[in-house]
């Protein structure tokens, strides 16, 4: 335990001078117990606080039930799917149970699909992962009423397995081929498509590139009326291949690679490269004819979405992206003649930001969008016919979720930054321009809506409080608190908490930007202590929120691990962040890296210019893009980072994917000068310890980014240490690895910043 403040030890001793008798012991006790309270009890080790135990409760995997009144969720032990009252939030029944399942036997649940009448639910499991969304599973078609259990297929394992609309069948991926289950026809399974191989044409489900990058894992859906199926095409044959060397290594071993190392080779495009051509079919499922849709699409171009337009049921809409992502069009095509209507083009000076596509919803004759057409993120609802009704909302700051929409009130539901860049309030608004909050208390909310809208679950945190689940109505009233997290507050009590506390600066070029700091909990404002800078500065990122969850782990506790070593832990939100609009976010276009970087530095300058900071003591780290700018900041040309660290860093945006990089910087070919200006041109350039650390198996950020990387820092004699780790990922984990890393960041920066 460290010692208490001299002044607090003062002020609890003047109190009890005025105190005589049992009343001085009782205040004595009373002052006792809240200084230990509220100083802790003792340090967090790096294991406690990247390990779990202080993670916050939650109410994870809710879905809504068709009621409007229910929600389900998977029960903490795994083996049940519980349903749940929106208005009280007990529990009325169970719509699956492992135990009592018949004909076939599982160890528990994994996931699951419900059907649109919730008679029947896919159980998943056997879950093999493939890339960060995508996965296969073996699925069995469970019956609610008889608590029968049934495999959905015996020739494999599957992919995305939906119903449909009607609930009598259920497409599925396999192979990167579709198939279709009759149920009302004894389970009759047939294969749709037939061309699918791997490395060269997928049907129904994205290649590496298009899930990664427009977060999707599906790319097929049924028409509205059951009739017909429709999904995305990709033709990666042309698409040029990366090949990762895979070990033996452990947890898991992998002994196929025992005597001679393997390599596992995809399709992966780098910036300027050839994609994977994309259509849009559909299949006649009693005619079984297919079609291919017209869509007006450049031969480069993408389609981010399709959803069935359940107000039409032969249409389908198609959402389009030219390559430059600057322009996206939304289309209406009939199913049966493939014959494509324009509905909306939207075009952006720089890029269209994926909420645009990723919150389009239909509600009966009308679709919501989201677009910054104004330079700030707002709704907007459009007929069928595409043309604009109105515009939803009119924040001053951007909104940044659409929930749902009540057609009984005309009120839809949503989320936008409220006051601050670093708050969240949940809203509604009618079609009549009425706007209210529904979330009371500042910091950050987050809502679940029930379908229908009469509910939601509310999960409310900020800076100093640990996540709060309550139920409320559409209304906003609080119905009852569900999680409050004062088991977690109670252990937090009894160990050392960093302080977490906002600061804005102004830059050196009139700039206003946010931060977050943590100081140790025996804080001496006559000392000087180091700094370690968290940053990760991508496009729309933010780091900087009045949230519990700021910091590289839950609550801090990783930074309040460090401040316990007698560092301070610091981030700052640069230019390119997100929740300021789309000028303050662009700014960065066609030169990351540029802005975020000096941000960085006049952070450091900033910090450094505070009494109780050393300037010359001052480190910096982040993960992916943040690793980039790590580098970037360390080579902006202002020597004033000591040490940093770098962990899976892109080092030239040449070797990553091109939707992400391109939607930034445009291709190598149209914008040489942005993509020169790297990590790697600015080797010569490093000051400062630096430690890199990458996963060999990293599928996203390809090691050879570290490894070209370190080779340009050694053609510059300029000394580095690096960590790398076999067979591991993007997130580098597994058995004790992310413990590892951890230790060698920390032991890094106790060597050059503490001197330890």
């Amino acid at each position: 335990m460290h010692d208490l403040p001299h002044f607090i030890i003062t002020f609890a001793l003047t109190k009890l001078k005025i105190m005589t008798g049992m009343k001085r012991i009782s205040l004595f006790m009373v002052a006792l117990v809240w200084l230990t309270t509220a100083w802790g009890g003792r340090d967090l080790t790096l294991k406690e606080a990247i390990g779990g135990n202080y993670y916050p409760r939650s109410l994870r995997g809710v879905y809504p039930l068709a009621d409007g009144q229910s929600f389900a969720r998977i029960s903490p032990d795994g083996k049940r799917i519980v349903k749940y009252a929106f208005k009280t939030g007990e529990e009325t029944g169970v719509l699956f149970d492992a135990e009592t399942a018949r004909d076939v036997k599982v160890d528990g649940v994994e996931g699951y699909v419900m059907a649109p009448d919730e008679s029947r639910i896919l159980i998943q499991t056997e879950t093999e992962y493939i890339y960060r969304r995508s996965k296969k599973a073996t699925y069995y078609i469970y019956d609610v009423a008889s608590r029968r259990m049934q495999p959905l297929s015996t020739a494999g394992k599957q992919q995305e397995p939906t119903f449909s609309p009607d609930g009598t069948q259920i497409a599925f991926v396999r192979d990167n081929n579709l198939f279709l289950v009759k149920l009302l026809f004894n389970n009759s399974e047939s294969q749709v498509t037939k061309d699918g191989k791997f490395n060269e044409v997928l049907n129904g489900v994205p290649d590496w590139v298009n899930e990664e990058e427009f977060a999707l894992s599906r790319a097929f859906t049924f028409s509205a009326d059951s009739k017909l199926l429709a999904w995305i095409r990709y033709d990666e044959s042309q698409v040029p291949v990366y090949h990762m060397q895979m070990f033996r290594g452990m947890q898991p071993e992998q002994k196929q690679y025992a005597d001679y190392p393997g390599a596992y080779s995809y399709k992966y495009p780098v910036a300027g490269a050839q994609n994977a051509t994309v259509t849009v079919h559909s299949f006649d499922i009693k005619s079984r004819v297919t079609h291919q849709m017209d869509v007006p699409l450049d031969k480069d171009g993408y389609i981010p979405r399709i959803k069935p337009i359940m107000a039409q049921p032969d249409q389908l809409a198609v959402v389009t992206l030219n390559r430059h992502q600057d322009n996206m069009k939304l289309y209406a095509c009939n199913l049966r003649s493939g014959v494509c209507k324009l509905l909306l083009d939207e075009k952006d000076e720089r890029y269209i930001r994926e909420d645009a596509y990723d919150m389009l919803t239909f509600e009966g004759n009308n679709f919501v969008i989201l677009s910054e057409r104004s330079g700030m993120a707002q709704l907007y609802w459009y007929s069928l016919t595409g043309q604009l009704v109105k515009q939803l909302t009119n924040h001053p700051l951007p909104v940044t979720r659409y929930y749902g929409y009540d057609a009984k009130s005309g009120t839809f539901y949503y989320q936008a930054k409220d006051e601050s860049p670093l708050r969240t309030a949940v809203y509604s608004t009618n079609l009549k321009g009425q706007t209210k909050k529904l979330s009371a208390q500042k910091g950050s909310n987050d809502a679940t809506f029930s379908t229908g809208c009469q509910y939601f679950i509310n999960v409310f945190s900020n800076l100093t409080t640990p996540p709060v689940t309550t139920l409320c109505t559409g209304q906003g009233h609080t119905e009852k608190t569900l999680i409050d997290n004062a088991e977690l507050r109670q252990k937090l009590s009894e160990v050392n908490v960093a302080k977490k506390e906002f600061f804005t600066f102004k830059t050196s070029e009139g700039i206003d930007l946010n931060g977050w700091m943590m100081k140790p909990v025996n804080f001496d404002p006559n000392k000087k202590y180091p700094v370690i800078l968290y940053q990760y500065s991508g496009p729309g990122s933010q780091c900087v929120n009045d949230a519990w969850g700021v910091g590289f782990g839950s609550g801090g506790l990783l930074e309040s691990h460090w401040c316990s070593l007698g560092f301070i832990v610091a981030c700052v939100d640069g230019r390119g962040t997100g929740g300021r609009g789309a000028d303050f976010e662009k700014c960065t276009y066609q030169r990351l890296g540029k802005y975020e970087s000096s941000d960085q530095v006049e952070a450091a300058i900033y910090l450094g210019g505070l009494s109780y900071v050393d300037k010359n003591n001052i480190g910096i780290w982040g993960w992916s893009y943040g690793g980039f700018n790590t580098l970037m900041s360390m080579s902006e040309g202002r020597p004033v980072f000591k040490a940093g660290v770098a962990v899976a860093p892109p080092t030239s945006w040449r070797y990553y994917d091109s939707i992400y990089t391109e939607r930034y910087m445009r291709t190598p070919q149209e914008n040489p000068d942005g993509y020169d200006d790297n990590a790697l041109s600015r080797a010569k350039q490093l000051g400062g310890a630096l430690l890199v650390c990458h996963g060999l198996a990293d599928d996203n950020v390809h090691v050879r980014n570290t490894y070209e990387y370190t080779e340009a820092l050694v053609q510059a004699d300029k000394q580095f240490e690096m960590q790398t780790y076999t067979n591991r990922n993007h997130s580098i984990y597994g058995g004790n690895t992310r413990y590892h890393l951890m230790t060698r960041m920390t032991n890094f920066f106790k060597e050059h910043l503490l001197g330890k």
